[in-house]
């Protein structure tokens, strides 16, 4: 039978031999001591969560963050508080209980949408949501079990260090920065994946959906540049608005500019084949046939030299936006979010 951790904490404090504390300063020492390895692996996993490519790659400070709240639930579980006073005790182990339980039944759902994300805008924007609401909840309970040692110092007449919530502040950043980085991510990737349906279309040879997703990554464009008007760079750092306003600006040449060449140039080459069948079909063409013909050879002949280099032109520098974004990125994170 699988037994649940509120019944194995209630083992472990029939089996060990409970401490005793001579002061509440003593006392907190103690959780203090016990609960350093869980505000380490939480700063870890936090990171991890906001900022890692891949979902899986997390697990290994998942699993760390875990068995830190195991070990410390285990030794605080077995004390009798201090001197009898089990009420802090009780609600560090509370805090415990709800944090594994949430990061165990969250995570496996951030691994699935994460796995999906890049399909679409709506799979993205709701995979960054329940990311980011995993880290609002482990903060949110951080701040609850900071509430609790406050009102347990008070109650003995204890003052607290500073650097108690010295954590809660990096976490706290850190969501800022990670929040404002999301925000540009959205708007970047709503016309990145447009472009890619693009350039679906393209490959197939599909000028319909190739002008519907034109049509559409001009509109998205436009939208992300009225959300840019409104963005408010972190710390007046302009890096990821700049880098996210230049990734739109090569998203609208290519679709006022680069898109409709390519649908000229597949209906001159459609042109071409239609009249080479027409040609086929007839047994003798007449002279002004045979130069209709020759004159659309010509004219798609001439039409391939220009299209090769556009297509090279758009296809470097769309590589270039992507990895100028990517950079911007890494680089505001890596600049705003607090060191170890």
């Amino acid at each position: 039978m699988k037994q649940t951790l509120l019944g194995i904490l209630f083992i472990v404090s029939l089996t060990c031999a409970a401490q005793d504390f001579k002061t509440p300063i003593d006392y907190l020492n103690f959780i203090s001591k016990e609960s350093k390895p869980i505000s380490a692996n939480t700063w870890k996993y936090t990171k991890a969560v906001a900022h890692s490519k891949s979902a899986r790659k997390i697990d290994a400070t998942r699993k760390a963050l875990i068995k830190s709240l195991q070990a410390a639930s285990k030794k605080i579980g077995a004390t009798n508080g201090y001197k009898g006073d089990v009420e802090y005790r009780d609600q560090i182990l509370a805090y415990f209980s709800i944090s594994e339980k949430y990061i165990n039944d969250e995570y496996d759902k951030i691994i699935n949408m994460q796995e999906v994300a890049e399909q679409s805008y709506d799979f993205m924007e709701a995979y960054i949501t329940t990311r980011d609401l995993v880290n609002q909840k482990i903060n949110e309970e951080e701040e609850k079990l900071n509430a609790n040692e406050e009102a347990f110092a008070k109650k003995y007449n204890i003052t607290l260090s500073a650097d108690e919530s010295e954590m809660g502040k990096k976490m706290a950043i850190s969501n800022e920065v990670f929040k404002n980085q999301s925000d540009m991510y959205l708007i970047f990737f709503k016309a990145y994946i447009t472009d890619a349906n693009l350039m679906k279309a393209v490959e197939a040879k599909d000028i319909g959906a190739m002008q519907q997703n034109a049509s559409a990554l001009e509109a998205f464009v436009t939208e992300g540049f009225e959300k840019l008007k409104e963005a408010k760079p972190y710390k007046n750092d302009p890096m990821l608005v700049n880098a996210t306003k230049k990734a739109l600006e090569f998203y609208k040449k290519e679709a006022l500019e680069f898109a409709p060449a390519v649908a000229d140039f597949m209906m001159l080459n459609q042109k071409a084949e239609d009249s080479k069948k027409a040609m086929d079909s007839k047994g003798k063409p007449t002279p002004a046939e045979i130069d209709a013909y020759n004159k659309t050879v010509g004219e798609l002949n001439k039409a391939v030299g220009n299209f090769n280099k556009l297509n090279t032109k758009y296809f470097n520098d769309r590589n270039n936006a992507i990895t100028a974004w990517n950079t911007a990125s890494d680089g505001f994170v890596s600049k705003h979010v607090p060191k170890d």
